[in-house]
């Protein structure tokens, strides 16, 4: 089953956009994502202690725009990755969420 999460071209290059899925029964707060024209989806929740990501309501990459920042540890994660690359969690990825673009 697949949940319309955004319209193709509502989030430009470094906008997200939060929302959620239900997954056996249980609510789970994703976030999409534009980097550099590229879209990823990812869990919204820290790898490091479970806690959301955004910092501020639907803000999520550092204020460059280069990463995405967990508001609580600060731990850097690559957009295109999930990989994170500074912080506590260092080596472990977001949890990606599969994208299909009808």
């Amino acid at each position: 089953m697949s949940t319309k999460i955004a319209e193709l071209g509502e989030l430009a290059p470094g906008q997200t956009k939060k929302f959620v899925l239900t997954c056996d029964g249980r609510e789970i707060e994703g976030f999409l994502l534009n980097w550099a024209g590229e879209h990823h989806a990812y869990v919204n929740q820290c790898r490091h202690v479970p806690m959301s990501l955004d910092w501020v309501e639907n803000q999520f990459f550092t204020e460059d725009g280069c990463f995405v920042q967990c508001s609580t540890h600060g731990a850097y994660y690559e957009p295109a990755t999930g990989e994170c690359i500074a912080g506590p969690p260092c080596g472990r990825s977001l949890f990606r969420i599969p994208l299909q673009v009808d």
